[in-house]
């Protein structure tokens, strides 16, 4: 049985018995420097993205042509054994963020969703489980502190290319490669092709990042300009997917334990 085959299965097996009000647990995979699971909102079911970088949650065009579904709209839905509450959905061109994928993806599930949970993801199996509440018993690990900026929940960074330094504060990105992307076009990281560069890749080298007491250096870069400017940029998973993560927005936790 394939792996998709096999996740749309387990998807179908959650809307045939759902899970309210308690933990729900998925698999989940990783691949084009994202984090895809199978998914159902509004009627439409398939594979959607999972971003606390994107305040809203979004349907691609496509989709919702193909559906018969207005430009905005508010729908129920399943995510990862949990049945959503009315969620608020624009529909959007996301042909920008569909490069790489061998299905196509439905939509993006972004921040204003995740945020109704404790959201845990291990990168290795990708896997995803979301908990109401306070969710588990938080895991060891290194507790950073959230703090939502555009709507979006982020972390104190600070960058540096060798001529110049930006520190500021960069939403948590769980489905663009670079382990940094920055708003600011006249803080060009190295290689030309920095930013045109798809979310799936990263073309280019920014000299060091640092947050929360590490350094992390020559490492993989592009540029953010559909980011809001209030947003220094965002931290994307050639940095989150070196540990577990719990993001908990709702508290203002981000914690960080080795795989």
């Amino acid at each position: 049985m394939s792996r998709r085959l096999a996740l749309m299965l387990g998807l179908a097996l959650t809307l045939a018995c759902p899970a309210t009000g308690r933990a729900g647990d998925t698999a989940c995979w990783f691949e084009n420097g994202a984090v895809v699971v199978s998914a159902e909102i509004g009627g439409v079911a398939g594979d959607w993205l999972l971003d606390p970088s994107t305040p809203r949650t979004e349907l691609h065009e496509t989709r919702a042509q193909m559906e018969g579904l207005p430009a905005t709209f508010s729908a129920p839905g399943h995510l990862a054994g949990a049945v959503l509450a009315p969620v608020a959905v624009t529909v959007a061109d996301l042909d920008g963020r569909a490069p790489g994928f061998p299905t196509p993806i439905a939509g993006v599930i972004g921040a204003d969703v995740l945020g109704r949970y404790v959201l845990d993801l291990t990168f290795g199996p990708c896997r995803v489980r979301l908990s109401p509440g306070a969710g588990p018993r938080r895991p060891r690990g290194r507790v950073l502190t959230l703090t939502t900026v555009a709507g979006v929940p982020t972390v104190q960074a600070a960058v540096s290319d060798d001529r110049r330094a930006r520190r500021g504060a960069f939403a948590v990105d769980f489905s663009s490669r670079a382990a940094v992307r920055l708003t600011a076009a006249a803080f060009t990281p190295a290689g030309s092709k920095a930013e045109k560069a798809p979310r799936g890749v990263a073309p280019a080298r920014l000299r060091a990042l640092s947050f929360d007491g590490w350094l992390y250096e020559e490492t993989t870069a592009a540029l953010a300009p559909e980011l809001d400017q209030a947003l220094a940029g965002a931290l994307g998973t050639d940095l989150w997917s070196r540990w577990r993560v719990r993001l908990d927005i709702a508290h203002g936790r981000l914690v960080l334990s080795p795989q």
